[in-house]
C-alpha cells in the first residue's frame, strides 16, 4: 500500500510540474494540439497509479516525451506562421459587416444554434446587434457589436453612430502582413518611415503595429530592444490619412 502511495505521489508531482510548464491556460482556452497532449498525459499518468505491476519508469518516460514534443511544437509555432496555422488553424470570421457567413460556418461545421449560444454567453441576444464575430482557434467567439449597440450606446447619448471595425494588425512579431497593409490602404514604405520616426530601426524590431478604425497606429517594440534602451514600450502614431475607414 505504501508503495502505491509513493508511486501516486511521484506521478502527481510530475504531472503538476509538466502542466505548469505547459502554460497557465484553462482547458477551454487551449489550442487543439495542447488539449490533445494534456488528455494523453492524463491518461498515461493513470496507468502507473492504478496498476502496480507496470514499472513506474514506463509511465514517466512517455509523459516526459509528450511534454518535450509539446514544447518543441509550441516553439516552432512561435517562429513560423505556417507551422502555427498548421497546428492551431486560423480564426474564422463567421459574421462580417453584420452578415452571417454561411460558407465559413459550413466549413467549420458550426451551426446557427452554436453561434447564437456563443453570443448569449457574451450577453448578446440578437444577431442584428453584431457587426463582426470571429471564431477563434480554441473554439471561443470574439464579438464586436455595431456602434449603436456598444456600451454606453451612442443611441442613449444621442450621438451619430459610425461604422465599427476591428483594429488591423499590420505587423506581428517582426513580420509585415501584406494582406493587412492592402486592407488598410497603406504602403510598406510609409509604415517603415513611421516606425523610424518613433525610434524603431526596422520591422524586425517591432513586436506589433496595429491600426484602429480612425487610422491611429499603435506600435510596440520587442522586449529585447526595450531592455537595450530601444525606446518606449508602446507608442502612438498620428492618424494615417490614406488609411481606409
Amino acid at each position: 500500500m505504501s508503495t502505491l502511495f509513493i508511486r501516486t505521489l511521484i506521478v502527481y508531482t510530475l504531472m503538476f510540474a509538466v502542466l505548469r510548464l505547459m502554460g497557465k491556460r484553462q482547458i477551454n482556452e487551449m489550442q487543439p494540439f495542447d488539449l490533445a497532449v494534456t488528455l494523453l498525459i492524463a491518461n498515461l499518468a493513470s496507468i502507473p497509479m492504478s496498476e502496480p505491476a507496470v514499472p513506474l519508469f514506463y509511465g514517466l518516460v512517455p509523459i516526459i516525451g509528450l511534454f518535450i514534443v509539446q514544447r518543441l511544437v509550441a516553439h516552432a509555432s512561435l517562429k513560423s506562421e505556417r507551422i502555427r496555422r498548421l497546428v492551431c488553424g486560423s480564426p474564422l470570421m463567421v459574421i462580417e459587416n453584420g452578415i452571417v457567413r454561411e460558407d465559413v460556418m459550413r466549413s467549420a461545421n458550426y451551426s446557427l444554434s452554436d453561434l447564437t449560444e456563443q453570443l448569449r454567453l457574451k450577453d448578446v441576444f440578437s444577431l442584428a446587434e453584431v457587426e463582426y464575430a470571429i471564431l477563434e482557434t480554441n473554439g471561443s467567439l470574439s464579438v464586436l457589436l455595431k456602434a449603436e449597440h456598444q456600451q454606453p450606446t451612442n443611441g442613449d447619448l444621442k450621438l451619430q453612430a459610425g461604422s465599427a471595425r476591428p483594429d488591423i494588425m499590420l505587423i506581428a512579431d517582426g513580420r509585415i502582413d501584406e494582406k493587412a497593409l492592402t486592407d488598410a490602404g497603406i504602403e510598406s514604405e510609409k509604415l517603415e518611415k513611421l516606425l523610424k520616426e518613433k525610434g524603431i530601426s526596422g520591422v524586425k524590431d517591432c513586436l506589433f503595429a496595429m491600426m484602429d478604425q480612425s487610422g491611429t497606429l499603435f506600435i510596440q517594440t520587442k522586449r529585447d530592444k526595450i531592455e537595450r534602451g530601444g525606446g518606449a514600450r508602446i507608442v502612438r502614431a498620428g492618424g494615417i490619412k490614406n488609411a481606409k475607414r
